[in-house]
């Protein structure tokens, strides 16, 4: 009688820790159910607006190459360049490069071609709170103020869209950045940044290979200038206008990237500024 009542408890107590097992694996179950983070890896796309700077693509493909398998990242290398006679634009080539590579990532790192990260502890993984500035103003060997969010940027694909990418207004160069970081303060979206665990400098955490003998853009045409400084309420991501004319793979020392050729289109009424040979033939030309 005894043996009998040992053993019926003892088949009870496995029944309840089997009913509990089952409980838990189901709760499991339910919890990653729908949530694509948590069932599979996720997948960079690196975006690297270009236009004639070949020289800086060569040494950037393979260093970033490397960089990014030793951190184990699912990625892949996009140089979106711009084909046409236009000015180059840097916020319409990533808002193009975002479309064209948006159903293989779910986010994104904005891109400076001539600057490679250095430090190891660099972190190009998921940014958890939707926005991480790599190159940060604490880190970046020429820029300083508090609000500067270029060079390096990485942004999920859900926050993108919901600010509506960037700006369509900035042809020439600078400024777009700034642009894009009140789209994202308005939305309540912070800029995280690296910290502590950057043991680095301005000095060493990044390498700018920028030729000081390739001259800059800056150049201000009509009321471009004034325009500049503004929240542009007008275009973004939703009304970009471009033609993909052809893609390529391109493989540099070894490494592979992606090259999407891309012709921009301007709203000569919205932005005059974009054609170098229009605002010189109208002769209102500003400069800086």
């Amino acid at each position: 009688m005894f043996r009998r009542r040992c053993s019926f408890r003892i088949f009870l107590l496995f029944l309840i820790i089997f009913g509990v097992l089952f409980w838990l694996q189901q709760m499991f179950r339910s919890s990653t159910r729908g949530d694509s983070s948590k069932m599979e890896s996720h997948v960079l796309a690196v975006l690297i607006p270009f236009r004639d700077r070949f020289s800086e693509l060569m040494i950037l493909v393979p260093h970033l190459h490397r960089f990014l398998t030793n951190q184990k990242l699912t990625f892949t290398l996009n140089i979106i360049n711009q084909n046409d006679s236009l000015r180059f634009n840097r916020a319409s080539l990533i808002n193009a490069g975002y479309l064209l590579t948006k159903d293989r990532a779910d986010y994104i790192a904005m891109h400076d071609v001539d600057l490679l990260p250095l430090n190891p502890n660099l972190d190009y993984g998921y940014p958890e709170g939707d926005v991480y500035h790599i190159s940060s103003p604490q880190l970046h060997p020429k820029y300083k103020y508090k609000k500067y969010i270029g060079g390096i940027l990485l942004v999920t694909r859900i926050i993108f869209e919901k600010v509506n990418g960037m700006s369509n207004k900035y042809w020439g160069w600078g400024l777009e950045d700034d642009e894009f970081y009140q789209r994202l303060k308005e939305v309540g979206v912070e800029v995280n940044r690296p910290g502590s665990e950057i043991k680095t400098d301005r000095n060493d955490t990044f390498l700018h290979i920028h030729s000081s003998f390739r001259k800059r853009d800056y150049n201000k045409y009509f009321n471009q200038k004034e325009v500049s400084r503004k929240r542009d309420r007008d275009t973004g991501l939703s009304n970009i206008r471009f033609e993909l004319t052809s893609t390529s793979q391109l493989v540099i020392d070894g490494f592979p990237c992606q090259v999407f050729n891309v012709k921009l289109f301007c709203d000569y009424n919205l932005t005059p500024w974009c054609d170098t040979a229009f605002a010189t033939k109208n002769r209102t030309r500003k400069t800086l």
